[in-house]
């Protein structure tokens, strides 16, 4: 028996019910509204994509952009045309491809949406816009691609493309699907998660011929897009345009860092491309044009070429040998070209000037006092604890290791191991005889372009070093890593530094590099030589400037050009003097350097040498361009290095 409450209860569900089930049947029986509606019209549920954040220099100056493109979808349920043929031929397609895309669609879904066209301009959205109103359940959904108003940086800004099937697969969220755009290199791979934003979602009506009639109930349950962060980069554009300028037709890299933040000025890697060819729907065929170039413009030098250091590695040997006091900064020794092969130069006095002249035998003898110690009567457990020493204090200068730029795929570079020359030459096998060459920046060391451009930094910092850095400012605010805040300091004491900074202007003033000097700026720097088995050797150069509260640090390579004093140096020299005085003095130099073409130089040489071995693959003539440098450099290399 129900009492009183629970009676009142149910009437009142009874109540509730009974008025649903009047609104029901007006809605289904009486109304034809919603009939009338479903009949005339379906819903698509359209993405919206979020604007990709900008990117910008470090004075605001806009490096990439975004551009309105449209993407063709397709319903395979819906499709209907009255012309296949003409409506193929107007999407630049044949038959055979159209079906073929078709099919995809299907296998895909026939009643879910899928791109059957990307990322189409607005003159093709023009051109078709009128033919989807007589080919039903293809419409368009509108994004954004990236644009650049100028083809530099592209090693450094990166690029996007279609999310693969594979990343999709390893992406453990669903922050993306099929036909997503997502950062694959650079910068845009880097900071993807910054720049991306988030997408959104509408409902709009469409009737039976695609044509849109308006939102579903007035956008209810529309969600808006949020746009990605922009970044501001640490990158000095007119310095970045200028030293791709000046690296035309060369194979190498430039980067400069502001000593005092780590920040990077610069980043060159040549050969480049224009950014732009990785835009659209030209993409794949652009991609694989990049990258079967054997000039590898996909390439970046600047943080993943290793290269043996050569002659400005004596920076670092010289500081060791100062810190292990097996020499003074007053230390002379003969010019014995007995012992290593050295150029012509005057008299070396003291460590100052035997850096001042590049002397090779001076190098030669300090790596020696450094590793054979007199520690044991064994030389090679001598060796080995001297070698451990010297291998503490040049992994402090960051070798060996990636500095941790944020740039995806940074090499290590290589400083070998007392395991290393085990595994080559069995244990107490090898002594300073065998791994001399280190001592010059020879043999088995290799080194990163970035690496160096960072041991001008720690030089111009007078021992320490920030990681270098392209991150300036995210969203408008300063939201740097705390890890490119820290100071990293070298394994040697302050107080020979000056020394180092002393002899290095001296390079510029009356050394090596004393055609590279700038009027008015006074800066250090360092030649160097770098032996390449492939072909010619690599000029080489590092500096920084000016002398007293440095603002730039920069390392140029220039591959296959020869000693570094010819190329490598006054290439720096042209990029301090535009960074400092915005302004070039020295055109001729500017001139010489912009015309120099070593690619076409080695491309010519190699037709020659093919055409007189009789040779006709790309592979042979290479071989012949490589056995060409080899002799050539043993001749050069008894009469002069640097």
């Amino acid at each position: 028996m129900l009492n009183q409450k629970q009676y009142n209860i149910l009437i009142f569900i009874g109540i509730i019910g009974f008025v649903y089930l009047l609104k029901l049947f007006y809605l289904q029986v009486i109304d034809t509204t919603y009939s009338d509606l479903s009949k005339s019209n379906t819903v698509h549920k359209l993405t919206v994509f979020p604007y990709r954040g900008l990117i910008r220099d470090r004075h605001d100056k806009m490096m990439v952009m975004n551009m309105p493109v449209y993407d063709l979808m397709v319903i395979p349920k819906e499709v209907n045309m009255t012309d296949t043929i003409s409506f193929a031929s107007l999407l630049g397609l044949n038959m055979v491809e159209f079906r073929q895309k078709l099919k995809d669609a299907r296998k895909y879904s026939k009643l879910k949406p899928s791109i059957f066209i990307p990322t189409l301009s607005n003159e093709d959205f023009a051109r078709i816009q009128d033919a989807l109103v007589d080919n039903t359940g293809f419409y368009v959904n509108s994004r954004s691609v990236r644009t650049y108003p100028e083809p530099a940086a592209a090693n450094v800004m990166g690029y996007i493309g279609e999310i693969s099937p594979k990343q999709l697969l390893s992406i453990k969220n669903n922050e993306y699907r099929s036909g997503d755009f997502i950062g694959l290199s650079g910068l845009e791979k880097q900071y993807e998660t910054v720049m991306r934003g988030k997408r959104g979602v509408k409902y709009v009506l469409v009737d039976v011929r695609g044509v849109e009639k308006g939102s579903f109930l007035d956008g209810a349950y529309d969600t808006a897009s949020v746009a990605g962060e922009d970044i501001r980069t640490s990158i000095d554009y007119k310095l970045q345009t200028y030293g791709e300028k000046l690296m035309k037709n060369k194979q190498g890299s430039i980067v400069a860092i502001e000593p005092s933040t780590g920040e990077i000025l610069c980043m060159v890697s040549s050969a480049s491309y224009d950014p732009n060819l990785l835009v659209g729907k030209n993409f794949s065929k652009s991609y694989r044009s990049l990258v079967n170039d054997s000039l590898l413009p996909l390439y970046n030098r600047a943080i993943q070429a290793t290269y043996p250091p050569g002659s400005i590695f004596k920076i670092i040997e010289s500081l060791i040998g100062l810190q292990e006091k097996v020499i003074d900064s007053n230390t002379s020794l003969p010019c014995n070209k007995s012992i290593i092969n050295c150029h012509n130069h005057g008299p070396t006095i003291g460590m100052r000037g035997a850096l001042k002249h590049s002397c090779n035998p001076y190098y030669y003898v300090l790596f020696n006092r450094i590793l054979q110690r007199g520690t044991s009567h064994n030389i090679f457990v001598d060796a080995e604890r001297g070698f451990d020493t010297w291998r503490y204090y040049v992994t402090s200068f960051g070798l060996s290791t990636a500095l941790g730029i944020d740039l995806p795929n940074e090499k290590n570079g290589r400083v070998p191991s007392n395991a290393y020359f085990d595994r080559a030459y069995g244990d107490k096998r090898w002594a300073f005889s065998t791994i001399f060459s280190l001592g010059i920046g020879q043999g088995e060391i290799l080194v990163v372009p970035i690496q160096m451009a960072n041991l001008a930094a720690i030089i111009a910092n007078r021992g320490y070093y920030y990681i270098p850095h392209l991150i300036k400012q995210i969203g408008g605010k300063d939201s740097i890593p705390q890890k490119y805040k820290e100071k990293h300091y070298t394994k040697i004491d302050a107080e020979y530094f000056p020394t180092l900074v002393n002899a290095m202007t001296d390079v510029v003033e009356s050394g090596t590099a004393y055609r590279s000097k700038i009027k008015g700026v006074v800066f250090g720097g360092k030649t160097g030589t770098a032996q390449n088995p492939m072909g010619e050797d690599h000029s080489v150069f590092v500096a920084f400037a000016p002398r007293d509260n440095p603002k730039i640090a920069l390392a140029v390579y220039v591959e296959n050009a020869g000693f570094g004093d010819k190329w490598a140096a006054p290439l720096a020299s042209l990029m301090i003097e535009k960074y400092l005085n915005d302004t070039i003095t020295r055109q001729e130099i500017e001139k010489k350097i912009i015309d120099k073409n070593i690619n076409l130089y080695n491309a010519k040489l190699r037709e020659v040498l093919m055409i007189k071995a009789g040779v006709n693959t790309r592979k042979e003539g290479d071989l012949l361009v490589r056995q060409y440098f080899r002799e050539k450099m043993s001749k050069v290399r008894k009469k002069t290095k640097h």
